[in-house]
């Protein structure tokens, strides 16, 4: 059986038809396909809103992990370093990753949504598997969101306490990358972020319909908000495990400024090395990770859905 989205409103967006042309006139009438870029536009809305709530609720938490993954302390040393900046910094970088999430969720679900539309017609009758078009529209759209690498770059950079010296606020980071070092130096850490975001679309895709399909039946509007969330946020906290040492390369190298850029194979080993060749080191910070990962692709999943669903009421 093919794998399709969830069993969601997601998963029922209307297909557009072919435009009817004659002598290079549309036939239809003026308006026509309004309804249907709405439909397509509604995606991209909900997942942006999504990225929004979910990076204001958690980032505070975000800070935590990234000071594990950067440092390989625990996390109450972690939380010590926070409380040592004091409460005003708390969200100093929050503006990167509230563009960066907002944008590329919603390239996420959207590109996702309008990839799998185009496949799926160029596919018709070709005999190509549901599965493996939705497959290759899904790595479509990760790879696409790899695009805004320097939000996550200047969010590196701002969370980094050896940084606050330096760096003030977020387009101050910017500035300060493309005047003196260029646009090459915004795309550090490009690498690991094409390799985690591809395969973890697919993964995303793929199994959050059948791992919803497991769960209890739902009968009220918060039913399938608490089931969106489960199916979101077991998905989530599993690929955040699944790539967390990805996420290790990427931190490490984006906290660098300047000098040469390093293949992932090195940063790996070099970071491999200083935490003594061990597992457990190499993913400090895992477990904080996983719960981060799963309150927040469980937020981002349910928060989707429902609007989603308000939205089409709405029509």
């Amino acid at each position: 059986m093919a794998v399709s989205t969830m069993d969601s409103e997601s998963a029922r967006t209307p297909q557009p038809t072919a435009a009817l042309t004659q002598g290079g006139h549309s036939l239809l009438p003026a308006g026509a396909l309004s309804p249907v870029l709405g439909a397509r536009r509604k995606h991209y809305v909900c997942g942006s809103v999504a990225a929004f709530t979910n990076i204001m609720l958690t980032f505070p938490l975000q800070k935590v992990l990234f000071r594990q993954q950067l440092h390989g302390v625990l996390a109450t040393e972690a939380v010590r370093q926070l409380q040592r900046d004091g409460l005003r910094n708390l969200y100093r970088g929050l503006l990167p990753p509230l563009l960066q999430k907002s944008t590329t969720v919603a390239i996420m679900f959207g590109l996702y949504e309008d990839f799998s539309r185009v496949l799926l017609d160029r596919a018709d009758g070709s005999g190509v598997p549901e599965l493996v078009t939705r497959s290759f529209a899904a790595a479509l759209a990760g790879t696409a969101e790899a695009i805004l690498t320097p939000f996550e770059r200047v969010q590196t950079l701002l969370q980094d306490h050896r940084h606050h010296g330096r760096f003030n606020n977020t387009v101050h980071t910017f500035r300060t990358l493309l005047t003196e070092y260029g646009v090459r130096e915004c795309y550090r850490g490009l690498v690991p972020i094409l390799l985690r975001n591809g395969p973890s679309n697919v993964f995303f895709f793929g199994l959050r319909g059948p791992i919803k399909e497991q769960l209890p039946d739902a009968s009220s509007r918060a039913g399938h908000m608490v089931n969106d969330f489960v199916c979101g946020g077991l998905l989530g906290a599993a690929l955040g495990i699944m790539f967390y040492p990805l996420n290790v390369v990427k931190s490490r190298a984006q906290s660098r400024v300047g000098g040469a850029f390093q293949p992932c194979r090195e940063v790996l080993l070099t970071v491999w090395r200083e935490r003594g060749g061990s597992v457990a080191m190499l993913f400090r910070g895992a477990h904080l990770n996983y719960h981060r990962s799963l309150l927040s692709w469980g937020i981002i999943n349910a928060t989707y859905e429902l609007l989603l669903k308000f939205m089409k009421e709405g029509d």
